[in-house]
């Protein structure tokens, strides 16, 4: 009796035609979040920033035999004090059915190839307290940086910084 072949697994870049999986995932990654509530992306503001003349943002898609599985959201960043990018991870997001059989380390895997190509000293990312998947970070390699603490402005306090006569941004 033969075995059952292996999932084929791979990660590629996001395409136009993954944005609604890429909203799906961004949206499941919040719920699992507790944060649905604050999801305004739209399939038009993730195809308007993923794919622009100049991205600012990039995506990954995760494939296993040809299901979307999994996805990796990211940017560049900068440190002055090195003096270059890194690559800085907004969202990562495998599908539960996807999950235990490598496919976060396979996405990290391609985000770190993708750093060492092109020279970015470093690939961080956020993460929640309570998420169990800091286990697995931590297994990889990754150190928590408790030295370091986030700071936002929004909403009605980045209007109040900004100021009462600043202009009105360009549409994007």
């Amino acid at each position: 009796m033969t075995s059952p072949a292996s999932p084929v697994a791979t990660v590629r870049p996001a395409t136009p035609g993954d944005v609604p999986e890429l909203v799906a995932m961004i949206r499941e990654l919040a719920e699992y979040e507790r944060a649905q509530h604050e999801v305004q992306a739209t399939e038009e503001h993730l195809h308007r920033t993923l794919f622009a003349t100049t991205p600012a943002v990039f995506g990954h898609v995760l494939e296993v035999d040809g299901a979307v599985g999994g996805m990796a959201i990211w940017f560049l960043n900068y440190s002055t004090w090195l003096g270059a990018h890194s690559l800085y991870l907004e969202d990562l997001y495998v599908r539960p059915e996807f999950r235990g059989g490598g496919a976060g380390r396979l996405l990290l895997r391609t985000l770190a190839e993708i750093c060492v190509q092109r020279g970015y000293p470093r690939l961080e990312w956020w993460v929640l307290d309570w998420n169990p998947a800091r286990g697995f970070y931590h297994a990889i390699g990754a150190e928590a940086l408790t030295e370091w603490i986030p700071y936002r402005v929004s909403g009605p306090a980045l209007d109040e910084l900004a100021g009462p006569n600043r202009p009105v941004a360009d549409d994007l």
